[in-house]
């Protein structure tokens, strides 16, 4: 039994829902991969904040028509189409699917879309070559905190240049 136009209705306003809340899609060919392997796809996907959501490419296309931030994804939706929802960390997100392509070998990166932008495979190659959310933060903080040292350094040694400089004087007196 097919699909009501109710449930049609309802599953294009779920993906509409998700995609509210989505900061990156990437469209993927997920040809060839058993319910297994899908399932392994999203419980790696699931710790990254993402989420591989596999429907019509007719539901998914009036799930974004008039929406300018997703209008885009339409030129990647054809044959057997599954949709990567990433809601947090893009480079983990993306890491985490490289890692499933690499290891099955059955899937095709289409392109994606970020802020109404769409994006090649290099492009969200390029996305997931960047370093994590946390190792920039540690990289940012650790630059301030090595120019804070600097600083105190240089404030510290102010003072203790002058007392060198007194104390030279001093002696030059003495020895005079």
């Amino acid at each position: 039994m097919g699909r009501t136009l109710e449930d049609k209705k309802q599953i294009v306003a779920g993906l509409q829902e998700n995609l509210s809340d989505t900061v990156m899609t990437i469209v993927i060919d997920y040809h060839g991969l058993t319910v297994a392997e899908i399932t392994e796809l999203r419980n790696q996907l699931r710790p990254a904040g993402a989420q591989c959501k596999i429907t019509k490419n007719t539901l998914m296309r009036r799930a974004i028509k008039g929406d300018e931030k997703w209008e885009p994804l339409s030129d990647w939706l054809s044959d057997s189409s599954a949709f990567l929802l990433i809601k947090d960390d893009l480079g983990a997100a993306i890491k985490a699917y490289q890692a499933f392509q690499k290891a099955t070998k059955k899937t095709e990166l289409r392109g994606g879309v970020m802020d109404g932008q769409p994006l090649s495979k290099e492009d969200i190659k390029a996305i997931g070559d960047l370093p994590s959310q946390e190792v920039l933060m540690a990289q940012i903080a650790g630059a301030i905190n090595s120019v804070a040292a600097k600083v105190a350094v240089g404030i510290n040694e102010v003072p203790a240049s002058l007392a060198r400089a007194l104390q030279a004087h001093a002696d030059s007196d003495k020895a005079a």
